[in-house]
């Protein structure tokens, strides 16, 4: 007997970074997936095909979240569990978050517990501590409960209802990045600025407000000015970088309403919304410049797992 589980990417549509400190951020799950498959074993055993060696550094946050799954249900952490994945890694779209909060939901269908979303969060959250430092969240948060989501720290994410389905373009530059450096390097211009930055996560909040609010109502038009504004304040603090800028820039000079880094920046990937049939021209005029693209649709489930003999 095996339980697996595939949990959903994400993007985050505005309040990056800002998040961390206590603004409101818009994130939506995307249709790429983790899924991780888990089965008893004489032993802790983490394999993915991301590490194909088993890089027990790398693995190390994954085995953190099937220990806390275990002693939370009084039982023994002695599984194998087999990662797959379709989401670049370190690309901004969520990939360990993505990971762990599948491992979560696997593992405790294994274990004959079937956790909610805010359980599953809760354990994913061990690991994602490990690999980013001080995550706000809103990447588990997303993956596990699906659909767009409001997330402030310390209060109940908020579901936005979408009446119809919505279409993103998303690019990877291709440039990897760091999470916890990009977090370190931002919290330093709060530092050394922190009236100023304070300024910027309030209006970082009206934004993502907005922005839920124009997504909602179909405005992808309206949305796109708040998304390239949103990539200005970004770049100002600087999480973002020349890759992404030019990326931003492509995306526009296609034809792109707005345009925008997603994650911590400093590389990853670029979200854009455009007028509604010519994502797909975006994708390609995109892809015609080496870059890996898709078309991305809105909303996505959540975290779903199951047992198989």
């Amino acid at each position: 007997m095996k339980a697996i589980a595939e949990a959903p990417s994400k993007a985050i549509i505005t309040g990056e970074h800002f998040v961390v400190h206590g603004a409101w951020a818009l994130a939506a799950a995307l249709p790429r997936r983790v899924r991780a498959e888990a089965s008893p074993s004489e032993e802790l055993t983490i394999v993915s095909d991301r590490f194909p060696g088993g890089d027990s550094r790398a693995l190390a946050p994954v085995a953190s979240v099937v220990r806390a799954v275990a002693k939370e249900l009084s039982s023994t952490p002695r599984v194998r569990v087999l990662v797959t994945s379709d989401i670049p890694e370190g690309s901004g779209l969520g990939s360990s978050a993505s990971t762990m909060v599948a491992v979560a939901a696997a593992v405790a269908r294994l274990k004959g517990a079937e956790l909610g979303p805010q359980g599953i969060s809760d354990f994913a959250m061990a690991g994602e501590r490990e690999v980013h430092g001080r995550p706000s969240g809103v990447d588990a948060a997303v993956c596990s409960r699906g659909g767009v989501l409001l997330f402030r720290p310390g209060i109940p994410p908020r579901a936005v209802a979408l009446q119809g389905r919505r279409a993103l373009v998303v690019a990877f530059t291709g440039t990897r990045r760091s999470t916890r450096r990009q977090i370190t390097r931002v919290a330093g211009v709060k530092e050394a600025f922190p009236g100023m930055f304070r300024g910027l996560a309030e209006a970082a909040s009206e934004a993502s407000l907005a922005a839920a609010e124009r997504l909602a109502e179909g405005d992808m038009k309206g949305l796109g000015r708040i998304l390239s504004f949103n990539h200005a304040v970004l770049s100002a603090v600087g999480a973002s970088s020349p890759s992404l800028d030019r990326l931003v820039d492509l995306a526009l000079s296609l034809g792109a309403y707005g345009a925008k880094l997603t994650g911590a920046g400093g590389g990853g990937s670029v979200i854009a919304v455009a007028p509604r049939g010519k994502e797909k021209s975006i994708v390609s005029g995109l892809r015609e410049r080496g870059f890996e693209a898709f078309r991305a649709e809105i909303p996505v489930v959540g975290v779903r797992s199951w047992l198989e003999k």
